[in-house]
């Protein structure tokens, strides 16, 4: 199972960018997929899931800013960030939790991430 992530850069405050990433690999289906992002000197914190059942929960701080979204046909999310601050810079990482998926003659439950891309909001 992989995730490939695009999207990110640099942005002015108060600017929008729109990050995307796709599960690929032999996946019978994914719990949650959803975002996550590690600024310089601090813990990889939840942005944004969306839930099998099709839920969407968000970090507070972005709450009314960013707007997770998910294919599951597609095994794709993408996330929109509006507003964006500069306490927004971060990598982003996208994540595809209990992933069921074929090793052999087994089925197993992974967890994915995405490499990680860039945000970075100037003020």
């Amino acid at each position: 199972v992989q995730l490939q992530a695009s999207g990110g850069g640099l942005v002015q405050a108060g600017g929008s960018l729109r990050l995307s990433c796709a599960a690929s690999g032999n996946i019978f289906g994914i719990r949650g997929m959803g975002w996550y992002r590690q600024a310089p000197g601090k813990e990889r914190e939840l942005v944004a899931v969306v839930t099998s059942g099709g839920d969407s929960n968000y970090a507070d701080s972005v709450k009314g800013r960013f707007t997770i979204s998910r294919d599951f046909a597609k095994n794709t999310v993408t996330l929109q960030m509006n507003s964006l601050k500069p306490e927004d810079t971060a990598v982003y990482y996208c994540n595809a939790e209990k992933v069921l998926t074929s090793r052999g003659l087994c089925l197993i439950e992974v967890d994915s991430w995405g490499q990680g891309t860039l945000v970075t909001v100037s003020s």
